[in-house]
């Protein structure tokens, strides 16, 4: 049974990897992209080789989940900028000889527009937002390995125009019996539209497979973490016109420092100071924000991340932030328990 589910996993990522031709738009569905956990905001917005027991964590990597998480709460909260706010809720259960499943809701509101005629002339106000139900199975492999995969039915409505979509994520995780060392690997994203929002053609999201690590120190209270992502993108380049209307292009590898920039662009690095189990403070950079979003002018703490976590009695707490530009920041808040405490 356990290796028939490895092969299905394997399998899942072949076909995963011989679909990356047939990507789509890449704003398509932009709530797959957010980052609702507090402590993966407060690392730099992603970490999928990191353990722990948050729920939203598992839209990293669904093979972190394992019977560790049964009857797990979390809950998420991020008042955005430009006043979009998105959260999370989940739940975790584990059958003995079947598995563990996850049921979670993650939800993104874009705040209230000013709806106009063809003529400028305001005819009244309309909302947009997106939703998805994240449904999440995992199984060990072995004492050290699990897999996992999530279904994520999506459904956006933008004004009077809405479209639904399914999205799957397959992944492989790593304990180390020490509790020392984890790996993960996940391929994120793979699906396509099935309506769309007003009788154009349906497109395919854009997978995305990324690998991560995270390792504790045995004799010191730090932990560092690192995950490459993008790895079907291809180049990350980007090109914006300068104040002359010339095409620049940014990270084309023409010089040693372009290449350098290039390859870091695919990275996020985080380090946590964790003194007990039931605290921790954490900080993290996401290279590629740095250099997309930045001014020239004052680049500042664009690209850093910070945050921190604690337990009081039956609750773990967590808060994370994330400078995106000069003009604003992230804060994430999360929430957790497990029912058997009660």
């Amino acid at each position: 049974m356990k290796n028939k589910f490895l092969y299905t996993i394997l399998l899942l990522v072949f076909s995963l990897t011989q679909a990356v031709a047939q990507r789509g738009g890449e704003s398509l569905f932009g709530i797959l992209h957010l980052t609702h956990s507090a402590r993966m905001a407060s690392l730099g917005g992603n970490q999928v080789g990191l353990d722990g027991h948050d729920l939203s964590m598992l839209i990293h990597n669904p093979a972190m989940l394992n019977s560790g998480f049964s009857r797990n709460v979390s809950l998420s909260y991020v008042p955005y900028m430009a006043d979009i706010n998105y959260g999370f809720g989940g739940i975790a259960w584990d059958f003995e000889g079947v598995g563990t499943f996850a049921l979670g809701f993650l939800h993104v509101g874009y705040g209230s527009f000013v709806a106009a005629d063809e003529s400028g002339i305001i005819t009244g106000t309309f909302s947009a937002g997106e939703s998805v139900m994240q449904i999440t199975y995992s199984r060990p492999l072995s004492e050290r390995w699990t897999a996992g995969f999530s279904v994520k039915p999506l459904y956006s409505r933008l004004e009077a125009y809405d479209s639904w979509g399914i999205a799957v994520d397959g992944g492989l995780f790593y304990r180390n019996p020490n509790g020392l060392f984890t790996y993960g690997m996940v391929i994120r994203n793979f699906g396509r539209q099935l309506t769309s929002y007003h009788d154009g053609p349906l497109e395919n999201l854009s997978p995305d497979l990324q690998l991560g690590v995270s390792y504790k120190l045995e004799h010191a209270p730090f932990r560092f973490s690192m995950t490459v992502q993008d790895l079907l993108s291809g180049s990350l380049d980007y090109d914006i016109p300068d104040s002359g209307n010339n095409r620049v292009v940014f990270g084309d590898g023409s010089n040693d420092d372009d290449l350098l920039d290039k390859m870091v662009k695919y990275l996020t690095l985080g380090v946590e100071f964790v003194p007990t189990n039931n605290f921790y403070v954490a900080a993290g950079v996401n290279p590629r924000r740095r250099q997309e979003l930045r001014v020239e002018s004052r680049t500042s703490t664009v690209g850093y991340t910070w945050g921190f976590g604690f337990k009081i009695s039956k609750f773990n707490f967590s808060y994370g932030s994330g400078r995106y530009h000069l003009g604003g920041s992230s804060n994430h808040f999360s929430i957790t328990t497990n029912l058997s405490s009660f």
